[in-house]
């Protein structure tokens, strides 16, 4: 069972076995019957972040944010096209530093937006400042490739 992907369902957080090689088929939650990719960031909270970041052979995308932002509102829409364009070997969320101040404390976030890259639990890069998709793109893929 060791080559089974662990991905956490979007909507209700339950861990959900799949195969490598029907990651792309999607999938549907176990649990609650949802699709597992759905093309859209998830909501981060304190109950779920955990689960999503430590989800095994799937990188998290963070987008720390706050809706006074404005920048992060910029960011907003690029956000959306991320979570389309990386799932499903990606999942993208959103975590409102505001409502989780706990959590943006934890991640010594000091200023927003700033997007951090997490895999298996372990954060892997952060960069701050609104960027185009492309340059986002880059940025992910680059640091992926740099701590295998």
């Amino acid at each position: 069972m060791s080559d089974q992907l662990l991905i956490p369902c979007p909507q209700c957080s339950t861990v959900n076995r799949v195969a490598p090689a029907r990651r792309a088929d999607g999938g549907k939650c176990g649990k609650c019957g949802q699709p597992l990719f759905a093309g859209r960031p998830v909501t981060l909270t304190a109950a779920n972040f955990d689960r999503h970041a430590a989800a095994a052979g799937l990188p998290l995308l963070v987008d720390f944010w706050a809706a006074w932002c404005g920048p992060c509102r910029m960011m907003a829409p690029v956000i959306d096209q991320a979570a389309a364009a990386f799932e499903p070997h990606l999942r993208v969320g959103k975590l409102d530093t505001e409502a989780e101040q706990a959590l943006a404390a934890r991640f010594n976030i000091r200023s927003i937006p700033t997007l951090a890259l997490f895999r298996d639990g372990r954060e892997l890069a952060r960069i701050a400042g609104a960027m185009p998709l492309a340059q986002l793109q880059r940025w992910v893929e680059q640091s992926l490739a740099a701590r295998p």
